[in-house]
């Protein structure tokens, strides 16, 4: 398709650098060696009597912070090159990834070198990291220059966004580089959402409804909730990459629907890793069967972040049993769930969290009437902007009962921990969820620039409207390959928190440029309830709230990468 008058075979021809791979080879090592000068900068700001000084990291936040975005792009395009070189080797390295690759080097070249956005108004530059431009003496080489120079053209995007027009009604734009398996358990998903999640989740959100229990029985029928769970237990003992490929999907449908199974995910991932053989037993194959509901019960109302400041109480009676009182706030689908992994602080005298323990506190699903109706415990939803399909609560527990069977592990003062090993996989989770969450911005952005006539043309034949729909499939793609990759890393058993931290650092903001930029598209319509881009915006901005916010989860990278 021309676009402008534009010869497309002449455009081809010249947008497309000559030897891309080579270019990109020589640019991974010239942006890592401007991330270890970071590392080494940003260490000496922080370091006191040879010792990284969490005082100075605080005093020194913006570079700290700064040095986090800095390791996650330089991962971001190690990883695009190697899905590159992946796929050029497999012979399907064609023309969109091409210009997808080509893209991504050219932009993130230039963030690296002027200025990484942390967020709208927070830009990290070489000199907050207290470097200078003798910093960058590795991109004077010819290869980093032409990327920078002619990678990121407004050709380039125009293609780009031509080839996608051209590939209306596919499942994605440009190759994943995941298996065969993989990419038919995405197909099954995606065209379960587009035949029951998609034509009715507006309706949802609007609504502000529960996701119907059809669907989560269909979603049960389909392996959802054990996907990831051992066969012995009654899952499928599938990858976390086919968890991050069902999530992706299913939250392109709605993200109510694709954060169920994290849900289940997160509540199995504690068990298996700190339970005793009788929890995993009694347990797991409810969960996988959806037989039982679970809900996470972590945050309290001034603790946010600050986990180890919990204030709930669990007090052991005589019979072994445990008094819980209390509160917790945003508790997503409190009500109709069975079970809730309850952090709670077992050690009175303790002030940190080494007091803490985790329980598996069995509750009675409510109703709409009545939807606490278990003794001891009580509930208020609190009414957000998305994220809906669940509904969010603030609970209070005055003497509630939970067994003493039930305290995770059955040792106390391990919940902290215990709940740390599962931060892997519910950030993994996440990144999935805004990949989804900004695949369909992207779908509905680009359907709506085709459909809505200005000036006598289509929206997507303008510019600057085609250069947003192409940075959005530029940076979810970069998304989507750093979240693969941290997912390869947990199924293959290696250490991942600073990979799956990226990776949901950079999903979230992606989610929200492309949900911000979709609205855009849309002008004042977008602005309109009536309009599905409006709910995807309000989705899209927990993306950077839950599951660690964007801050933190930055100091939490700074911390490994000083550390």
């Amino acid at each position: 398709m021309a676009h402008d008058g534009q010869d497309v075979t002449e455009m081809t021809t010249s947008v497309i650098l000559p030897d891309l791979l080579d270019l990109t080879r020589a640019a991974v090592p010239a942006v890592e060696a401007v991330f270890e000068r970071a590392r080494d900068s940003v260490r000496g700001m922080v370091t006191a009597d040879g010792r990284v000084s969490g005082a100075l990291i605080e005093a020194n936040q913006t570079a700290a912070h700064g040095l986090a975005w800095m390791a996650t792009y330089t991962q971001s395009l190690q990883q695009m090159q190697r899905w590159a070189e992946a796929l050029k080797a497999d012979g399907k390295f064609g023309e969109i990834e091409q210009l997808l690759h080509q893209i991504a080097f050219g932009e993130y070249l230039h963030q690296v070198a002027g200025g990484i956005p942390m967020n709208q108004g927070e830009v990290v530059r070489l000199q907050d990291l207290g470097l200078g431009w003798d910093a960058l003496s590795g991109f004077q080489c010819s290869e980093v220059q032409t990327l920078m120079a002619k990678g990121n053209s407004q050709n380039a995007r125009t293609r780009l966004v031509a080839l996608m027009e051209d590939q209306a009604g596919a499942t994605m734009f440009g190759a994943s580089g995941l298996d065969e398996e993989l990419e038919m358990i995405r197909d099954q998903f995606r065209r379960y959402a587009v035949e029951k999640v998609e034509p009715n989740a507006h309706d949802w959100h609007l609504k502000d409804e529960l996701i119907p229990i059809e669907i989560i029985d269909e979603l049960a029928e389909m392996g959802v909730f054990g996907l990831t769970i051992p066969e012995e237990f009654g899952g499928f003992g599938l990858s976390k990459a086919s968890m991050c490929v069902v999530s992706e999907e299913l939250s392109r449908g709605y993200i109510g629907v694709g954060s169920l199974g994290t849900r289940s995910e997160i509540a199995a991932e504690l068990i298996i890793a700190g339970g005793t053989d009788e929890q995993k037993a009694n347990w797991l194959p409810k969960l996988a069967s959806a037989e039982i509901l679970p809900t996470a019960v972590f945050t309290e109302p001034n603790t946010g972040s600050d986990l180890g400041s919990l204030r709930t109480r669990a007090v052991k009676d005589d019979n072994g049993d445990y008094q819980v009182t209390g509160n917790k706030t945003w508790i997503t689908h409190a009500a109709r769930t069975h079970v809730m992994t309850l952090l709670a602080r077992t050690n009175p005298d303790s002030a940190d969290h080494r007091g803490l323990s985790m329980f598996l506190a069995e509750k009675t699903p409510g109703t709409d009437e009545n939807p606490f109706p278990t003794p001891g415990m009580t509930g208020s939803e609190i009414e957000v902007l998305g994220y809906r399909g669940m509904k969010e609560y603030e609970l209070a527990f005055d003497g509630f009962h939970v067994k003493g069977e039930n305290l995770l592990g059955g040792e106390e003062g391990k919940g902290f921990k215990q709940l740390m090993e599962t931060f892997e996989s519910a950030r993994i989770q996440t990144a999935a969820r805004a990949i989804g969450v900004a695949q369909s911005a992207l779908d509905i952005a680009i359907q709506y620039a085709q459909d809505r006539k200005q000036f006598g043309k289509s929206l997507i034949n303008f510019p600057r409207v085609s250069g947003k729909l192409a940075m959005m499939a530029v940076e979810i793609m970069i998304a989507r390959q750093l979240t693969y990759f941290s997912a390869w890393e947990k199924d293959n058993g290696h250490r991942c928190d600073l990979e799956a931290g990226m990776a949901k650092l950079l999903g979230a903001r992606v989610a929200w440029a492309a949900a911000d930029n979709g609205l855009q598209i849309h002008g004042g319509n977008g602005f309109a309830l009536e309009y599905k881009i409006s709910r995807v915006l309000c989705d899209a901005r927990i993306l950077n709230i839950f599951e660690g916010a964007a801050e933190i989860q930055a100091q939490v990278i700074a911390r490994r990468l000083l550390g």
